[in-house]
Order: structure tokens, then C-alpha cells, then sequence
């Protein structure tokens, strides 16, 4: 597959290496020939130097013969001309682009056939505020995520010393998640998965997933002592795009407070929220946050756009008694730094984001996908086809389809319905599966089992 990425920035980069090793024809484009040297240091890509809306270059990149043109520039008018200019031009590939401004979005009549030609418009700050709601929806896990129209979730907790998990066998966790329809999908140790056979034994430190029913996971963390009580005074640092949405979805029913330094933005976030007090100030103020009753907080959530200020504001924050902390990480690599902090969850924008564009560059016939552990993991949401292919999975039994160790099946979806798992189920026509890859180089597996008719 030919994919044009426009933009070598954070998003774009990330997108650039979850496509390379995967068979792909990459060309990247931006006009910042260091991040293009870059890539090309690191990834078997190609790169063009440039305007990405300018239709020279375009041609030059391979425009006119590309199966997806991904637009993650960082300006969203050079994102949705680049679009019209292809779609002027040549025979109309896939188009995805990235749209951050409200304005925009809040307009979807403005994209489509009648209006800007853009086939999938996605919205990091707006993923990444749902994934940090979903979050402070249940505080116990590290990550979550929904599938199947959220009829199911994945889930994971982090297993900790003297904890309800530590010590347990696989076979003893899953006679306590009864029914068939919980199942224990990955175990990751110190950033490893480790296969999920019964006899496998759950350490401290451990991260655990798991995929349930969505009215079955407050249930499941009651039982494993996750269920923690709600987040409701919470502090947002940071009121740029993630936070002033975070705030406004929270404000309703929350008590909500956001420390943001620039005047002019505290001041608009203040004219456009109700019920959020805004405080002018610098995050890390160590006097603010005391002043504040950072001791009585339920939640501290660093989302700024510097990551540093974040690590060092959600840890300060942890030091003087918030009860959580969580950190928005725009460098994967920072992660390996948080052990010691006191943070407890860290949010990764790229990731989640990668997410949203994978499910549409997928070969089969994919719903959903979640990138998890860094980008290194997957969990994806296929749909089942009667085909002529020997590797289609409908009219087979689950023990008849061979898949490598490394994919775990967590879910079956027919007809709205969540479905057990069993070794002889039988899958039909349009069933809805979710698995969890634990190397995403396992993919191509899973694409060639759920072509599309």
C-alpha cells in the first residue's frame, strides 16, 4: 500500500513508523528537511521537502498514484487544502486529516461530498480528552478503551505489592472472572508481554488487561479491589485545547479548577466556563497548589503542552497529597522517567491517536483499534466475511483457527450481542472480533483472516 503522510511533526512521525515495517510504500512531506533526515535515519521511507499543499509537491510525492493520504501538518488549513488539491487533481485516494480548531469541527456539513473533500477528519484533543474522561471515569486502571460501539471495554490495572492479584495464577484469576465473556487478553512485565497460559504466575508491577462487557467492568474491578472511590475535586493544569475541553465536559458535574499562566487564554477560559474557577498562575507553584487544598484533590491532571512541566507539576502535586495524578507525555521515551514519581497514569496523545488513524489503513475489514504500550501493542476490533479464502474464519470453530501466540481473542460480538467465547464457537457472517496483538508485527495475521467481502 503507497501512503502519503503530510507532516514529519509528533503525529506524524509516530504514524510513519507504525506504517514502515508493515509492507508499506511510506513518503513523507513536510518542509523541515531536519525532521525528514531524521525519519529517514530511522525508518525505510522516502521523503520530499516542501509545502505539503503545494501541488508541485505533491506530484512529486506520488500523490496521483497513493492509496491514503494522511494530512497531520500542524496547520489545519494546509491539512484540509491539501485534501481539495488531491482530490482536484488525481483519482481520489483515501483521505484522512487532522482538524484541531472547534470552529471547524463543530461544522461537520463542512466536510464530505458537498464540502471539503476530507473522508476521515480526526481530532487529537478530543480523542485524548476522552481517553483521560474514561480515566477519571474509573480511576482504578491504567488504560481503557472502548469497542464495538462500547458495548465492550478493554481495561488494564497495574498490579501492586501485597494487592488482590499478586501472586495469583492466570487459571486462578479467570475461575473468578466467571461467565466467558471476561477473559484476561495480555500480561505485561516491565514493558514485556508474557504469554497468558493458566500456569503463569502475576507479579508486583505487572500490567494486566483485560476486555469485559461494558456493564460488567465496575463489577470485575470490585472484585480485583480496583474499584476506587469517585474523582471529584480535580485540578486540570494546562488550558490549552485538551484542557479547556476536559474542563468543559467535567464542570457539570465535577469541581473543576484550571492553573494556566498565559493571561489572554485564562482570561477566555474563564468567559467560556460556567462553573471551572481558573486560576492565573505557573502549575508547579508549590504555594498555589498548598493555597489550592492540593491535599484534598482528588485528581491532578498535567496536560500542558511541555512535558517536563507536566512530570514535574503532576509529581509536586503528588508529593503534597492529590490523591491521583495524571501525565500528559508527548515523548514516549519519558515515560521510563515517571517510576518514583508518584504519578499514576501517563497519557500518551500519540498513541492514542495513532489509534484513530490505524483503523482505517488496516488491510482487512477493522473497526477499531487501540495502540497500546507505547505503539508496540494492539487491540483491534475485526469483522468476520464468508469468503473463498482459506484463511476466513466464518463456519470455523475457534480451535480450527490457527493464529500465532502473541494474538489472544478477548471478545465476540453478533448481532449487538456480546457473545462467550468458547474452543466451539462457530463463527458467523459480519461477527464483530476483538483481539489483543501483543506485537503489532502480528497484524498482517489478523488481516488476512478478516478481508473484506
Amino acid at each position: 500500500m503507497k501512503i502519503l503522510i503530510l507532516g514529519a511533526g509528533v503525529t506524524g512521525s509516530s504514524v510513519a513508523g507504525a506504517l514502515a515495517s508493515e509492507e508499506n510504500d511510506i513518503v513523507v512531506v513536510d518542509f523541515r528537511t531536519e525532521l525528514l533526515d531524521a525519519l529517514k535515519e530511522r525508518f525505510d521511507i522516502a521523503t520530499v521537502a516542501g509545502n505539503a499543499a503545494h501541488p508541485r509537491v505533491l506530484e512529486q510525492a506520488g500523490a496521483r498514484t497513493a492509496d491514503i493520504i494522511i494530512a497531520v501538518t500542524d496547520s489545519d488549513e494546509t491539512n484540509m487544502l491539501a485534501c481539495v488539491i488531491i482530490n482536484a487533481l488525481y483519482s481520489r485516494p483515501k483521505t484522512i486529516a487532522r482538524v484541531r480548531a472547534v470552529d471547524y469541527l463543530k461544522n461537520p456539513q463542512l466536510f464530505g461530498p458537498n464540502g471539503i473533500p476530507v473522508d476521515i477528519v480526526i481530532s487529537p484533543e478530543q480523542i485524548v480528552m476522552e481517553a483521560i474522561r474514561n480515566l477519571i471515569e474509573f480511576p482504578g486502571v491504567q488504560h481503557i478503551s472502548d469497542f464495538a460501539d462500547g458495548l465492550v471495554r478493554l481495561f488494564s490495572v497495574k498490579v501492586v505489592a501485597d494487592g488482590s492479584l499478586t501472586g495469583k495464577k492466570i487459571k486462578t484469576l479467570k475461575e473468578r472472572l466467571v461467565g466467558g465473556k471476561i477473559r484476561v487478553v495480555a500480561i505485561f512485565r516491565q514493558g514485556i508481554p508474557l504469554a497468558v497460559s493458566g500456569d503463569a504466575v502475576i507479579e508486583t508491577g505487572d500490567e494486566v488487561f483485560f476486555v469485559a462487557p461494558r456493564e460488567e467492568v465496575r463489577g470485575v474491578l470490585k472484585e480485583l479491589n480496583k474499584l476506587e472511590a469517585p474523582l471529584k475535586r480535580i485540578i486540570i493544569a494546562g488550558g490549552g485545547h485538551v484542557g479547556k475541553r476536559l474542563a468543559l465536559a467535567l464542570e457539570s458535574d465535577h469541581q473543576v479548577k484550571i492553573i494556566e499562566k498565559d493571561p489572554k487564554r485564562a482570561h477566555k477560559i474563564a468567559n467560556d466556563l460556567d462553573h471551572t474557577v481558573v486560576l492565573l498562575s505557573d502549575c508547579a507553584d508549590e504555594a498555589l497548589l498548598i493555597d489550592e487544598s492540593i491535599d484534598s484533590t482528588d485528581l491532578f491532571c498535567a496536560i500542558t503542552e511541555n512535558d517536563g512541566v507536566n512530570i514535574v507539576s503532576a509529581s509536586l502535586a503528588k508529593s503534597l497529597g492529590a490523591r491521583k495524578a495524571i501525565c500528559l507525555l508527548n515523548h514516549v521515551s519519558y515515560s521510563k522517567l515517571l517510576p518514583g514519581t508518584g504519578i499514576d497514569v501517563a497519557v500518551l496523545p500519540n498513541q492514542e491517536t495513532l489509534g484513530s488513524i490505524l483503523k482505517h489503513v488496516r488491510r482487512g475489514d477493522v473497526a477499531q483499534v487501540s495502540s497500546l504500550c507505547g505503539g508496540t501493542a494492539e487491540a483491534i476490533e475485526a469483522i468476520a466475511h464468508q469468503s473463498q479464502d482459506l484463511n476466513s474464519v466464518v463456519g470455523r470453530r475457534v480451535d480450527a483457527i490457527s493464529f500465532p501466540e502473541g494474538i489472544v481473542m478477548g471478545a465476540l460480538i453478533r448481532n449487538k450481542q456480546v457473545v462467550a467465547i468458547h474452543c466451539d464457537t462457530v463463527f458467523e457472517e459480519g461477527d464483530h472480533v476483538v483481539m489483543f496483538v501483543m506485537d503489532k508485527k502480528l497484524v498482517v495475521n489478523i488481516e488476512k483472516k478478516f478481508q473484506p467481502l
